[in-house]
């Protein structure tokens, strides 16, 4: 629902039955300020009562790092992962320490267009013990890599990773891009990639900039596109040669969000973690 201000407010949903619970994703958004809120509510399936009200910003990150993580693991080449990391903000660190939680690493690169920033995303991760360092430029981390994670912003749009950096074999995680203004990488990555992993096939397909921009000069994505629930479940191979250059692609899905925050509200029971709600909703008979 969007207002003539340039404020809106979206609703994803979703349910989690397996745990008996049941919720939706909230996104706020001011467009005059360019500041977002997430919202998860969590309910009882049965009874519809509201159990939880979480960070909809921190469970997004964890679930976006950890499905590119596991699509990451099972794209990439074997043996230790030289990754090159465009962009060092919040999206990026979580990459960064699932990427390492899935694969052993054996140096890693950052580029964002502040240098302070790429000073702080050294500095916050030294916990990793990986030799991490600052890269130069875009262009000179993505060709040193076999695994490039894209987790930033175009300032103007414009592609931030080019195909023409890629060297064979490369891997491509690219989570920056969800709408149709937005572009992370070129027409030319993905006219070369050999294969694209989504984890929502039509979103990915018709509502990023990036698979638009390549559909409108001709390159044929669907042909070359799967699920990442395929992936996962063998139904594809995934990398059939070393040399192929391989992209996962997200955009994201509330489903997967709310199974996220389930856990973390079990999690958060387990500990005596959280703060008691202090009214609340109660459901009514219809």
């Amino acid at each position: 629902m969007a207002r003539g201000d340039g404020s809106w407010l979206r609703t994803l949903t979703g349910v989690s039955a397996d745990n008996g619970l049941m919720g939706a994703k909230l996104i706020a958004a001011s467009m005059k300020t360019r500041q977002v809120s997430y919202l998860i509510p969590l309910f009882d399936e049965h009874t519809a009562e509201l159990v939880a009200l979480i960070d909809g910003q921190s469970i997004t990150g964890f679930r976006t790092a950890a499905t590119s993580a596991v699509a990451a693991d099972l794209l990439a080449s074997p043996g230790e992962l030289n990754v090159a990391v465009i962009g060092s903000g919040f999206e990026a660190k979580k990459h960064l320490r699932a990427i390492k939680a899935a694969r052993a690493l054996s140096a890693v690169s950052v580029w964002s267009p502040r240098a302070e920033s790429r000073s702080r995303f050294v500095a916050d991760l030294d916990d990793l013990e990986l030799p991490l360092s600052a890269a130069q430029n875009s262009e000179s981390a993505v060709g040193a890599a076999n695994l490039v994670i894209c987790a930033a912003r175009s300032r103007d749009e414009s592609p931030t990773v080019r195909g023409a950096w890629l060297r064979p074999g490369t891997t491509v995680v690219s989570v920056g891009s969800t709408l149709p203004e937005q572009h992370e990488v070129d027409v030319e990555l993905l006219d070369r990639a050999e294969l694209i992993v989504a984890d929502m096939v039509d979103e990915v397909l018709h509502d990023t900039g990036d698979a638009l921009a390549a559909k409108a000069a001709g390159v044929d994505l669907g042909s070359k596109t799967i699920s990442l629930a395929d992936l996962v479940a063998g139904r594809h191979p995934g990398r059939t040669s070393s040399d192929q250059i391989l992209v996962y692609k997200s955009v994201g899905s509330a489903v997967q969000d709310i199974a996220v925050a389930a856990m973390c509200l079990a999690e958060a029971r387990r500990l005596g973690l959280g703060v008691p709600l202090p009214i609340s909703i109660p459901p009514v008979q219809k």
